[in-house]
């Protein structure tokens, strides 16, 4: 069985009753993140299940260790200062194929 990249989903569920979040992902990243999380910190994070002949994995996370963070979008100003910035370093130095 083989999904499309819309089909595959992560989902995070809770309730404001619980203590902890659901985790269920098919991105690689996430998923080795949570492995190592949950390795080094088996009391707050744990495999629950595994879907190896589709790829998806399901982990379950104290809610006092995972955080959703909002970021604002750059202003132009912001966005131009950045642009010359990341210019003016590209600028000086040599290509990968000039370096010795």
């Amino acid at each position: 069985m083989r999904l499309t990249k819309y089909e595959k989903e992560t989902i995070i569920l809770t309730s404001e009753g619980d203590d902890t979040y659901s985790v269920y992902t098919f991105n690689a990243a996430l998923k080795r993140r949570l492995a190592d999380f949950a390795k080094k910190y088996p009391a707050h994070c744990r495999l629950e299940s595994e879907d190896k002949k589709v790829g998806c994995q399901s982990y379950v996370i104290s809610k006092a260790r995972l955080s959703i963070r909002l970021t604002a979008p750059y202003s132009e100003e912001r966005r131009k200062a950045a642009s010359e910035r990341a210019k003016k370093n590209t600028v000086n130095k040599p290509h990968l194929s000039e370096r010795h």
